[in-house]
């Protein structure tokens, strides 16, 4: 039964393809996501033409090649380069810099600037927990002295730096980069070496943090020559990217390839969701009617395990009764210990398994060793301990002919201890009883495949389907994009006092935890596919408040910096943003359950910050929003309509929990507001950003609560107005946010989209929108805030925002029950 079940299932899998052959259809591939840690992703086209990749940036190598009667084609993975040491960064040595956080005199890039009244301090410089020197203004200048005894070894000078937010250096004076807009990680730029000087040299850099955290951090690299012997390359015919799988088609000479990662991420079965463990499954067959030797191979750097790759790590080589096991994890295991935005877990391990029915064989090397290890003659020890080690696995596939032949390997992570709760350790969702094994998992996982594929293959097909009918192809294309990348800034945990936490990374942009006006663009997603995840995300702000370790009448921005949900640390509260979104997410959550038991059981807490809302919320004070990136601003008429909104939500609960005359008293408050909005920021033909500020504007977001719950607070008219601006201002990929910059939040823009009078101006506000993600020169995990004239990334990636893409879907969803 499970042979047959298993034939179906990879017959199915190559006929789901949404998109035509060779085109792109994603900024970056997902091809492991589970959560903010065990993230892996591919930033070309081609598989095999890119190093794969944390979201981060940092390499996280996965390398695939397939033997064909002898020869090797590769089609998974570029061997990360290898860099020998000129001057460190602060991933390998710490190292010393003069320092000011004033804007210095005269020539301070110079050799012989006297630097006297700077300090002097250690790297790693930022705003995380672990730097040592501690950098939280805007601007930071630093000079590094350092020698260089000769440069005729240097194969080809490599600057190493990492930055945030806009950078500009120079070395001996003389300006050498610069940029506007974050770093990836540590980035690689060409440099001449014989702009270095036998003797002393100087490199400074100027960096500004305009936003979110902050580092700072250089060092110089020579580009090894590379040791492998150049394969022969796959040719890949095609690449689709579904809502839980990523598929490639490749012709190796005279066999198929059929590749498919497999991340179960099925939001109504929390069991599933939480064990970290992706499906890589080979499908082979001969495509000439012969027979022919085909064996394939599959290495995983140790890199998954650590945050720099300088930390040793011990892997080990066992087995269980059913499967073959590779294991990896740092000698330190400094659980928890580490807390910030850029960085990558360092505690637990990686695994990589294979069924005994596979019968693969597995061996550990170095990174560098491993495919010519795979070519030459494989390794037979059991424990190996060093850095940058590789995990490999050999799956033999015999004589295949043209009736295919499908395997599958498991790459899984055991965090041993997920995340930091008001200083209680959590485990995962998976091992919350502390009683499961990894090994168990990895078992059940393997057990479960036939089952698990025919479940996502079918989920796939539903949701591509309903948001085809919601909104179109294009939509649903962004949808597909949307959702692992969504799911995968999250873990799931259970809460000492028994209940769901779907806590959220606020990654590339503070890496702050449970951030309120995170939760609130990503909440679409997970009110559509299971509602308690939903429930999950507020449950920690509101024993934040209602445990009285928060004593303000107004909600959290977040619960600390990731994995440290322990309180707060954000710079600033955002009183009518979070305590706006609190509301109106609850009255989702009703909308989405059908009872208001949840509202019942915080309404006390609601009953505070609707007040709150009720007298600072019309017309906002200068304060912050979720746009912090934007800077305050006073008068925010966004900000308006989302305490108007919410107020009308509380009025809405109120009513459904049969409180007739506080719902009819909120109501009034809230249809009052409405009015005098509409004369503060009417402006002929469009409606302002602040009140009584004519010729501006901003998209005006939050208006589509009022349409998806059916509060009816405000008119029509006020909806075509806005739609109509928004058509005739909008530029190549997409609508502005406002009128202070060209650039856009996408988010925002499928909800503006939303409320959009007809589905042909729904169309024309996304269509933009699908057209970035698409032709983006930046290959990164798709960044949710970007250029609306040149498509590039402004700043933020891989974040669980883009879970708000499915606001057409779910605003359609909450009509038809009605």
């Amino acid at each position: 039964m499970k042979r047959n079940l298993l034939s179906g299932i990879v017959v199915l899998l190559s006929t789901i393809q949404y998109a035509v052959a060779q085109d792109r259809k994603a900024p970056s591939y997902p091809l492991i996501t589970h959560n903010t840690y065990f993230s892996v992703w591919s930033n070309s086209d081609k598989l095999a033409e890119s190093t794969t990749t944390h979201w981060t940036g940092a390499d996280q190598s996965l390398i695939g090649i397939i033997n064909v009667d002898g020869t090797d084609y590769r089609f998974l993975g570029k061997d990360a380069e290898q860099y020998r040491t000129v001057l460190p960064a602060s991933d390998e040595k710490d190292y010393t810099v003069k320092y000011t956080f004033t804007k210095p005199e005269g020539d301070w890039t110079a050799s012989n600037y006297a630097a006297t009244s700077w300090r002097e301090g250690s790297s790693p410089i930022g705003d995380a927990r672990t730097d040592k020197t501690k950098w939280r203004t805007k601007d930071i200048w630093v000079r590094r002295v350092f020698n260089i005894t000769q440069t005729d070894d240097i194969n080809k000078l490599f600057l190493k730096l990492s930055w945030d937010d806009d950078v500009e250096v120079t070395l001996n004076g003389k300006s050498l980069f610069d940029r506007v807009g974050v770093s990836k990680g540590f980035e690689m730029i060409a440099m001449d070496k014989d702009r270095l000087k036998i003797g002393e040299n100087i490199i400074t850099m100027h960096v500004v943090n305009t936003g979110g955290g902050a580092r700072a951090d250089i060092g110089l690299v020579d580009k090894e020559k590379p040791t492998t012997k150049a394969l022969e390359v796959a040719d890949q015919k095609s690449v689709s990217v579904t809502a839980t799988q990523t598929i490639y088609s490749f012709k190796a000479g005279k066999v198929d390839l059929d590749l498919t990662f497999t991340s179960p991420l099925l939001l109504a079965d929390l069991n599933l969701l939480s064990r970290p463990v992706t499906y890589i499954t080979y499908r082979v067959k001969a495509n000439d009617g012969k027979t022919h030797n085909v064996k394939v191979f599959f290495s995983a750097s140790t890199d998954l395990a650590v945050d720099q790759p300088k930390q040793p790590v011990t892997a080990t080589k066992y087995s269980t009764a059913a499967l073959s096991i590779l294991k990896a994890g740092t000698d330190e295991q400094a659980i928890l210990k580490k807390a910030g935005d850029g960085v990558r877990i360092d505690w637990g391990y990686m695994y990589v398994a294979a069924p005994k029915a596979v019968n693969a064989t597995q061996f550990i090397t170095t990174e560098k060793e491993a495919v010519n290890a795979f070519r030459t003659g494989v390794a037979s020890n059991t424990v190996f301990k060093g850095t940058k080690l590789a995990l490999n696995t050999i799956i033999p596939f015999g004589k295949v002919g043209a009736t295919s032949v499908a395997k599958f390997i498991e790459v899984g992570y055991d965090d041993i201890y997920a995340m930091q709760y008001f200083n209680t350790n959590l485990r995962a969702w998976w091992n919350n009883s502390g009683k499961e094994t990894f090994e168990g998992q990895l078992t059940k996982a393997a057990a479960d495949y036939p089952v698990t594929l025919q479940r996502c293959v079918a989920f796939n097909k539903t949701m591509y389907a309903d948001a085809v009918k919601a909104g179109g192809k294009d939509y649903a294309e962004l949808c597909v994009l949307a959702y692992r990348q969504s799911i995968a800034a999250h873990i799931l945990v259970k809460s000492p006092q028994g209940e769901i936490l779907w806590f959220s990374k606020e990654n590339f942009s503070g890496g702050f935890v449970n951030t309120v006006d995170v939760t609130y663009p990503s909440a679409p997603l997970y009110l559509i596919y299971n509602p308690k995840l939903m429930e999950g995300m507020l449950n920690g702000i509101f024993y934040f408040s209602e445990s009285g370790k928060y004593g303000r009448n107004y909600a959290a921005h977040d619960l600390g910096t990731y994995p440290h949900a322990n309180g707060q640390t954000y710079g600033e509260g955002m009183p009518v943003e979070e305590s706006g979104n609190m509301i109106i997410l609850t009255a989702a959550i009703a909308n989405a359950e059908g009872n208001p038991s949840y509202a019942k059981k915080h309404w006390k807490t609601l009953s505070t910050w609707v007040n709150y809302l009720t007298t600072e919320g019309f017309d906002p004070a200068n304060q912050l929003c979720t746009d912090d990136f934007a800077g305050h601003l006073a008068r925010n008429a966004n900000l308006s309509v989302k305490a108007i909104v919410g107020i009308g939500c509380y009025a809405q609960l109120a009513d459904a929990l049969g409180d007739k005359a506080t719902a009819t008293k909120y109501r009034a408050i809230a249809k009052d507001m409405v009015g005098r909005w509409m004369k503060l920021a009417g402006d002929k033909d469009h409606y302002t950003l602040t009140f009584e500020n004519p010729g501006t504007w901003s998209q005006k977001y939050n208006l589509v609560w009022d349409k998806v719950l059916k509060l009816n607070l405000f008119p029509q008219s006020v909806y075509d107005t806005e739609t109509k601006y928004y058509i005739s201002i909008q530029n190549k990929y997409g609508l502005p946010l406002d009128s202070r910059k060209d650039y856009t939040k996408s988010d925002w823009i499928l909800w503006t989209a939303t409320f959009a009078p007809t589905r042909a101006e729904f169309n024309q506000l996304v269509d933009p929108v699908y057209k970035y993600a698409l032709e983006t020169p930046t290959r990164v995990p798709l960044s949710d805030w970007h250029d609306t004239k040149s498509g590039k990334q402004t700043g933020f990636q891989a974040r669980s925002v883009v879970g708000g893409y499915f606001m057409k879907l779910l605003h359609d969803k909450t009509l038809a029950k009605k």
